[in-house]
């Protein structure tokens, strides 16, 4: 498949920046604010199509318009839309840093902590916090989402790979999109998986009566195609520990997918209902007193994260320990639960 050909950054303005790129088979037909909005997923689709009326998109040397269609091997040539205000404060949050050289950083995302500002969270983010540890991210997705190439969910812990520059980053964003880069998460489900292994492929979409939930829905208008491959680890009465490796990068799929085989992941409180897992939860006839809470976020964490170096060519491969918290709340459901 082909490759971002993406130029250095030049000084000054980042919105000013050139940037080619070479459409892919599988984009083929694709609408070309569609297609920019899904490589960047930190520019709203709209965006996109501001940059377009305002000729700063060209496909083969041409302007275009938005309704334009994408063949393979199309050139796109653009500049990045520019945002409102993308001022964010740095903030002295310590972070877990696996890995750090001139190019890119490799973190151990705690839970409870948001990547990016948004919806009137703008504190306490691993946005702020790269910002004051770090004095160079890319820019390439504006400021207030500096060096931020993937996201994890606010309450997801695990391994999240960072930017330094432009280069990396659109080099990164391609290998995301074109799914060399190899995903593992862990998670403890409720109920006992059925089969040792499957992979379930669907179509998801937002939920039509939960804004900030997705739905598994019929192909068409909206939906975007979804993969998973799980294994089951190891099962226990009522519960099952899970090997998850999403083949495709959908919001909130491994969540929306468990769910969708009735096996919520335990303490997802948007799809579960129920934000913890207790004694009570798991041993009958535990009083007040006694009760204690194993974890109070979803049992999610994304343990391995594989990629090629963007300037070295290395396969790099990282694994971030298992939180406490999910540690905590499998060996509560290995003691109490053993079949």
């Amino acid at each position: 498949m082909a490759e971002f050909e993406l130029e250095p950054p030049p000084p000054g303005d980042p919105t000013q920046e050139t940037i080619r790129l070479v459409v892919e088979s599988r984009a083929h037909g694709w609408r070309v604010d569609h297609y920019l909005s899904r490589l960047y997923p930190n520019f709203s689709r709209g965006a996109f199509q501001r940059a377009i009326d305002e000729q700063a998109v060209k496909v083969n040397g041409l302007v275009v318009k938005t309704s334009r269609r994408l063949r393979v091997n199309d050139c796109i040539e653009f500049h990045l839309p520019e945002q409102a205000d993308q001022s964010v404060v740095p903030e002295d949050i310590p972070l877990d840093v696996m890995y750090d050289d001139e190019w890119l950083i490799v973190i151990n995302k705690q839970a409870n902590m948001i990547v990016h500002p948004g919806r009137g969270n703008y504190r306490g983010t691993l946005t702020g916090a790269l910002q004051f540890h770090f004095d160079k991210l890319s820019d390439v997705a504006g400021k207030h989402r500096a060096g931020i190439v993937h996201r994890l969910d606010r309450d997801t812990s695990g391994v999240l790979v960072v930017a330094k520059d432009n280069v990396v980053h659109g080099h990164l964003s391609s290998q995301f999109e074109q799914r060399t880069v190899e995903k593992e998460y862990r998670a403890l489900v409720w109920g006992e998986v059925g089969f040792d292994r499957d992979y379930l492929e669907t179509h998801v979409r937002v939920s039509l009566r939960n804004r900030e939930r997705m739905m598994v829905c019929a192909p068409g208008t909206n939906s975007r195609h979804a993969a998973t491959y799980y294994e089951v680890i190891e099962r226990f009465r009522g519960f099952s520990w899970m090997r998850l490796c999403p083949q495709t990068g959908r919001t909130h799929q491994l969540r929306v997918h468990m769910h969708h085989i009735g096996h919520p992941i335990v303490a997802d409180k948007l799809y579960e209902g129920r934000n913890s897992l207790k004694l009570s939860d798991l041993v009958e006839g535990v009083s007040e007193e006694q009760d204690t809470t194993f974890i109070h976020r979803q049992a999610l964490h994304a343990l391995k994260l594989c990629f090629d170096h963007p300037i070295t060519g290395k396969r790099m491969e990282f694994e971030a320990p298992i939180a406490p918290d999910i540690l905590a709340a499998l060996e509560a459901v290995k003691q109490h639960r053993r079949k």
